[in-house]
C-alpha cells in the first residue's frame, strides 16, 4: 500500500511538472507555406516594424520579411493555423494597403531567393522623416 501511494505521488508530480513546462514553453511551429503580400503605404523602417509586429502576433505566423521600398511583405506561416487572406487583412488593419500576390512552399521560396524563409538581416528601424506622412497615415496609393 505504501509503494502504491509513493508511485501515485511520483506520477502526480511528474504530470504537474510537465503541465507547467508545457504552459511556459511555446513549441515552435515550422512554416509550411510562404505568402507574398503586395503592400502599399510603407515609407520607412518603422512601418516595417509595425507590420511585422502585427503579423507575428497572429497564431501560425512563423516569420516576416518586409521590403519597404519594393512594397512587399513575405510571411512564413503554418497553413493549418491561418489563411493568407487573414495575413493581408491584418496588414490592412494597421493602416496599409495589402493583398495576397503569391503563395509558395518554403522549397519554392528557397529556389527563387536562394535563402530559407526567415533568414534575413534584422529589419531596418527609424522614422519616416518627411517622406509623405509616415506610419499610420493610410497612404494606400
Amino acid at each position: 500500500m505504501k509503494n502504491k501511494t509513493v508511485n501515485i505521488l511520483i506520477i502526480a508530480t511528474a504530470v504537474t511538472l510537465l503541465a507547467l513546462l508545457a504552459y511556459y514553453v511555446k513549441v515552435g511551429v515550422a512554416a509550411d507555406s510562404v505568402a507574398v503580400l503586395k503592400t502599399t503605404g510603407m515609407t520607412c523602417g518603422s512601418c516595417s516594424s509595425k507590420i511585422s509586429k502585427a503579423l507575428e502576433a497572429l497564431k501560425g505566423v512563423v516569420s516576416t520579411e518586409v521590403d519597404v521600398e519594393g512594397g512587399w511583405v513575405v510571411v512564413g506561416y503554418d497553413k493549418k493555423s491561418i489563411k493568407p487572406e487573414v495575413l493581408a487583412d491584418k496588414v490592412k488593419s494597421v493602416g496599409f494597403g495589402s493583398s495576397v500576390h503569391l503563395i509558395l512552399s518554403p522549397e519554392q521560396f528557397k529556389q527563387i531567393t536562394g535563402k530559407d524563409i526567415g533568414s534575413t538581416a534584422p529589419p531596418a528601424s527609424g522614422c519616416c522623416g518627411g517622406k509623405g506622412g509616415g506610419c499610420g497615415t493610410n497612404n494606400k496609393s
